[in-house]
């Protein structure tokens, strides 16, 4: 196996800096590629670095592996204003949970930080929005800090009949930092491989159906889904009213955990925040707990892996024994949907693809581009960049009707009943679960702008459709890609599920640092 000889420099560059992490003017700062919230706070308190300094290694880092070393293609925008940023941190006491934390956001969520946010459309470039999305305000008031935004699977992966995860016209395709001709998956691909290849100590993704928690098994990190409804989706560019969430990505359960429990605030603007049953914790690390798979019972999820022979089901059986052995009660379960509900949910994606994209750009007023999806779909296609794939998507979205079409609603009421009342409610209903466990997905496959994405496995549409949460942890690796185990369950049991994914992590150990195979 064949190691690339930027990750060879970069081993002798990291041996030869291991002994200067503090804050000595003789040499940069240089941060552990597996650094958490808690090692920066350390520093932070301790005087070993500046907000300033972390944010210069990161910049540093960013220019040389995404940029100039193996091209990962992860970061599409740099915030112009994050120095100024970081040192006006510095000048101000220590406080708040994500104090100096540098996060990068998808490039589908806006920022007042004088960046476009473009969902990777080259018709987008110019669109800068007004101000912060609710989301990053809150995260600012945590005393975070804004690194930039990262690339994405254009349109967040609903653009045309064959794609690939991961490319967009304006950012190209990014790459999987664990093997750079496999693909990172997507939608949220960009912030998957930052996280991983530590170009950034946390990011924030968005996720319809897969696009948290796909990249999160591709890259080896923790991802979570939380319940429609737990963050605010004003100023997200959105595809689906009814799916879409974001949610933090992250190489440790405890850092994914703090992030979410800056991000649950209301918004007026968002009915889904608004539920009369949603119901949030103010602090989610209450949750962080040794023993918290004891005691469980937890569905094992058979239908991803039905006809797989695969390495990935020792792993996964592998993953159910460890359950086990931590006191959990295995319950195995045949089938979750009806056949029909990922069909009707397509459907009802496309209707509020239209609605969505045409109210927000409505949003920005003068200073969006474009009107309207048609007039985005006739810019599109008249670019040859763009036109490395069909872009069909936007083409079928834009001839659907409005949301008060007889189609639209019938898909719309069935897929509520048949994902949530028929689907995942009746399952744990019926074998009394705390919740249900399944391989997250397969290994990575070899990127492919002909043929698109190969998914083999995939576990990710009862949580998604039905609005449900679901977190994914690494359990394993196969021929060094990372493979993940999703945990879900009923809405608003964040709690309960960080429980069983934090011990999990702790009593496994999984992730390991990307090595940028050839």
């Amino acid at each position: 196996m064949r190691i690339s000889i930027f990750y060879l420099l970069l081993i002798l560059i990291v041996l030869g800096s291991c002994e200067s992490v503090s804050n000595s003017k003789e040499s940069p700062l240089y941060l552990d590629p597996e650094v958490t919230i808690d090692d920066l706070h350390n520093g932070y308190r301790n005087g070993d670095f500046s907000v300033r300094d972390v944010v210069d290694f990161y910049l540093r880092r960013i220019d040389s592996i995404d940029q100039n070393g193996v091209n990962l293609n992860a970061v599409i925008t740099i915030n112009p204003r994050v120095r100024e940023q970081a040192q006006s941190l510095d000048k101000m006491e220590f406080s708040g949970p994500l104090y100096g934390i540098p996060i990068l956001l998808k490039d589908n969520i806006d920022t007042g930080d004088s960046m476009p946010n473009t969902a990777g459309s080259i018709v987008m470039k110019d669109a800068y929005p007004n101000a912060d999305a609710p989301l990053v305000q809150q995260l600012k008031e945590a005393g975070a800090i804004i690194l930039g935004k990262t690339n994405l699977s254009e349109w967040a992966n609903f653009h045309s009949n064959v794609s690939s995860s991961g490319w967009s016209g304006l950012g190209g395709q990014t790459k999987n930092p664990y093997r750079l001709n496999h693909n990172p998956c997507g939608s949220s691909a960009g912030s998957g491989v930052a996280v991983a290849a530590n170009l950034c100590v946390v990011a924030i993704g968005t996720e319809t159906n897969g696009s948290i928690v796909c990249p999160s098994n591709n890259n080896g990190i923790v991802g979570i889904k939380p319940t429609v409804g737990l963050i605010s989706r004003t100023g997200i560019i959105p595809i689906s009213d009814h799916h879409d969430t974001a949610g933090p990505m992250a190489r440790t359960v405890r850092d994914a955990v703090l992030t979410l429990s800056s991000m649950t605030g209301l918004d007026e603007a968002d009915k889904a925040t608004q539920q009369d049953e949603r119901s949030i914790e103010e602090d989610y690390t209450q949750f962080l707990r040794t023993d918290g798979i004891s005691g469980k019972r937890i569905g094992f999820y058979l239908k991803p892996l039905a006809e797989d022979s695969s390495e990935l089901t020792l792993i996964m059986n592998q993953a159910i024994q460890e359950l086990k052995e931590a006191g959990a009660e295995i319950i195995e379960i045949e089938e979750i949907l009806h056949p029909r509900t990922e069909y009707l949910s397509f459907t009802v994606m496309q209707y509020e693809f239209k609605d969505g994209v045409n109210q927000y750009l409505r949003g920005l007023a003068e200073k969006s581009p474009v009107a309207n999806l048609g007039e985005i779909i006739d810019q599109t296609f008249k670019d040859s960049v763009e036109m490395q794939f069909d872009h069909q998507l936007l083409k079928r979205s834009n001839e659907r009707g409005d949301l008060s079409s007889k189609e639209y609603r019938s898909a719309l009421d069935s897929i509520v009943l048949t994902s949530r009342k028929e689907g995942i409610d009746r399952v744990m209903d019926q074998f009394n679960l705390d919740a249900i466990v399944a391989p997250t997905g397969g290994p990575a496959w070899k990127t492919d702008h002909e043929n698109g994405d190969a998914y083999d496995i995939y576990s990710s549409s009862p949580a998604a459709i039905s609005g449900y949460p679901n977190i994914t942890v690494p359990m394993g690796f196969i021929d060094e890609l990372p493979v993940g185990m999703s945990i879900f369950g009923r809405p608003w049991t964040e709690g309960k599920l960080i429980e069983i994914a934090y011990d999990f992590e702790q009593r496994t150990n999984h992730r390991k640092s990307p090595k940028y195979l050839d």
